[in-house]
Order: C-alpha cells, then structure tokens, then sequence
C-alpha cells in the first residue's frame, strides 16, 4: 500500500512538472507551424542576404538555434526540424550555427548561381575582372565583422601577388568606401606599405553613418589592422564613429570626400577610376560600397522641399513637431521610436503594408509598447500621395487623410550600384 502511495506521488509530481511542459512545448510548435504559414504568404521566408543553411538530416529539432537567436523569429520547428520563419531578419551573427549541437546550421549565402544582386567573386573575393575587389556588405555578407575581415584579407592578397607601382601617378590600390571594409583595407594597404587612396561619397563610417543616434551596433571581437581587437559584441553608433575618427588620425588616413564613383576603365595596364572630380588611377581595385546606394525617393509631389529627409542623424534636435516616418524596416522604426521620445513631438509613421515582419525582435518589442501607450502613432497599409508646406496627405484603402507636418523621413530603401557594377562589366550571380 505504502508503495502504491508513493508512486501516485511520484506520478502526480510529474505530472505537475512535465505536463505543462509538454503543453508548452505544442503550443509552440502550432504557433511555429502558424508563422511558417503566414512568412511563406508574405514573403518573409525568402533570404536576401546571409543566413542559415539547414541540414535536414542532421538536425534533431533540438530548437537550440532557436532559442540562440537574438532576433528571436528568424528560425522555429516545425515538423520536428528546424526551419527558416522570417528570413529577412537575419542578420548573419551565426550564434545559432554555433549553438547547433550535431553541427547542422551553416550561415552563409548559399547557392548564389541565381542571385542578380551577388557578384561574382573568387575565394579572394576578386571579380571577374582581375584586380576589382570586393570587401563588405556589396558581397552579400551584412555585419562589421565580416567587413572588416574580408577587407583585410582583400589587401593581404593583393599585397602578396601585387609588384609595387614605380609611377608616382598611379596607386597600387584604390578603395572606394569608407565604412568598416574600406577602412580595414586602407588600413592593411598601410601596413603592407602600399600606396593607396581611400574614396566616398560623406564620411569615413559608411551605413553606420545613416543609424539613428545610440543605435547599438553588433561587431562581435574582431581585430581590426593595425588598430587592435574591438572587444565588446555592440558598440553604439557614436562609440564606433569615434573609433573609426582615432583610426583615421592616429594612422594619417585621409578620406577624399564627395567623389561618387562614375565608372572605371582598364587602360594601359591600370585602372582609372573615373568620379564626377575627374581620373583617378590605380593597378587594383577594391569595391567597399553599401548596397543601399542612392536613396529611393517616393515621387509625389512636394518632396523636393527642404523639410523632407532621408536619414536621421539626431533626433534631439527636432521638438515640438508633428512628424511623418515613411517606412517598416528597422531604420523606420528605431527613427520614429527616436524622434517620439523627444519632448512636444507627435510622430506618426506610414507604412504601405497591413504589420510589420521583417524588423528586429528588439524593435517589434519597443515599438509596440510605444503604440499601446501612445506615444507613436502607426497607420498601416497607407503611401504618401503629396507633401504639402504645413501637412501631408495620405492615401488610405478608399480614402485619403491630411495631417498636419513638420518634417517627414524616408526610409524607402535605396538605389542599389548593382547597374553600375553591371555596366563596368562585372558579372553577378544570375548574370551580368
């Protein structure tokens, strides 16, 4: 009898610890399957840059990457393997390939034979065309680290396979970009005492520059030439421009600002890359361009005035104005949530599609305990139809409402250097 006691004790205290479990657990699986479904109808399972390649056979449906992922909705099981939700989230910091246990995740490209915004690259990262180099985001590969990696290991290779120019006229090596990648390369070119340029359009800092004011920014350690370890897994925005400014004074690299890459030519033996400044020559090349590009505008009337934008480089100083951000990715966001902690403003924010899906874990958070407490205002599936002086107007679903404007901010994306690239003859993965 004492041992039938004890074992319905022993049954009812399982029950109680591993039935809610148990229940938990398919509660979590339903809600994966439900994502899966609703990611495939609006496109967000489809990659654009790196991200996690899935070995079905080896994968246990452990959900370690899962729970690894700082992005939170990037991976989920379903049907007992581990499979990509939103792939537009990811970010390529490769914590789930390391949490994996039977090495089943690998981060990456993948199959790129089909990409037409990839270029073609070698183990070195060179082009089709001998001596054009690529370094940074351009590749496909989003994060500093990756950046500042592949631009050191461009340069190292050039250094190695390069016989120093005897023409005073023409640099062994021509960067063009001066965010991490750039930096990183002008940085290895020092060190292996080649001579060189480094070239962009603003200021040493790249994409960086564009971020809203204490964005964190995640570098994992890295090494950077020359400079040392960046040691901290984020830095906010600020910390890292101020890192790039000691680079650039301690080791005399001096940015050329303003000069917008036209085109570049093979002539005699040497490049000559060609700006809206003039010619500039060079025996190599490396390209360390965003992929943003140019900023896409909206074409509606009105934006051309002086108030509209298309970054936001400090909140505090717009308060106690009506503002309009025009975008759902993570820029639009952590913009609009910026400008709407600053005093006296009311900040509204117009998206064209009916939820958010493709923003950070972090950011879906944050922003909507801003709209349950009302401090943002979001008006979904809604596009700017003209931009007036004092107000906007915006079209809804059958309907179109003006409201009263300041400044507006657009976060509509860019146009990509893809065409250019093309257009020099340089191949891409789904063809030139």
């Amino acid at each position: 009898m004492e041992n039938i006691l004890i074992w319905a004790v022993v049954i009812i205290l399982v029950l109680i610890i591993v039935l809610p479990y148990i229940i938990n657990e398919r509660k979590s699986r339903k809600a994966d399957h439900a994502r899966k479904k609703e990611a495939v109808f609006l496109g967000a399972d489809r990659t654009i840059a790196q991200h996690p390649q899935i070995d079905a056979l080896k994968c246990i449906g452990c959900g370690a990457c899962v729970e690894a992922c700082p992005e939170g909705s990037v991976l989920g099981i379903v049907s007992g393997k581990a499979v990509i939700i939103n792939g537009l989230k990811c970010v390529g910091h490769g914590l789930c390939e390391e949490a994996c246990p039977v090495e089943g995740i690998k981060v990456g490209l993948g199959d790129v034979s089909k990409r037409d915004d990839i270029p073609v690259m070698d183990e070195y990262q060179q082009t089709n065309i001998p001596g054009i180099f690529i370094a940074g985001e351009l590749g496909g590969l989003a994060l500093i680290k990756n950046a500042i990696t592949q631009g050191s290991k461009v340069v190292d290779y050039i250094a190695k396979n390069l016989t120093p120019s005897t023409h005073s006229s023409i640099n062994d090596v021509l960067v063009i970009g001066a965010g991490p990648a750039g930096l990183s390369a002008a940085l290895t070119a020092k060190k292996n005492n080649l001579s060189f340029q480094i070239f962009d359009q603003q200021a040493a800092g790249g994409t960086i520059l564009q971020y809203p004011r204490k964005k964190l920014v995640m570098t994992k350690p890295v090494e950077i030439p020359l400079y040392g370890k960046l040691t901290k897994p984020e830095y906010r925005k600020e910390e890292l421009l101020d890192i790039w400014k000691q680079i650039e004074n301690k080791f005399e690299i001096k940015t050329v600002i303003g000069e917008k890459l036209q085109d570049i030519k093979k002539e005699n033996g040497h490049f000559e890359i060609v700006t809206q400044n003039g010619i500039t020559k060079a025996q190599t090349v490396v390209l360390a361009l965003g992929r943003r590009g140019t900023p896409r505008k909206l074409n509606v009337p009105g934006e051309g005035q002086a108030k509209v934008m298309y970054k936001l480089m400090d909140a505090e100083t717009y308060q106690d104005n009506h503002i309009l951000v025009v975008g759902g990715g993570d820029s639009a966001i952590e913009a609009a949530m910026g400008l709407a902690h600053q005093p006296g403003n009311t900040v509204t924010l117009s998206y064209r599609k009916d939820k958010f899906f493709r923003i950070k874990s972090r950011n879906d958070q944050r922003v909507n305990k801003m709209i349950k407490e009302k401090k943002l205002k979001v008006i979904f599936q809604s596009t700017v139809k003209e931009i007036g002086e004092s107000d906007i107007i915006l079209n809804y679903p059958e309907k179109e409402v003006k409201i009263k404007n300041d400044y507006v901010f657009i976060f509509a994306g860019g146009e990509p250097p893809f065409g250019l690239l093309k257009k020099m003859g340089i191949k891409f993965g789904g063809g030139g």
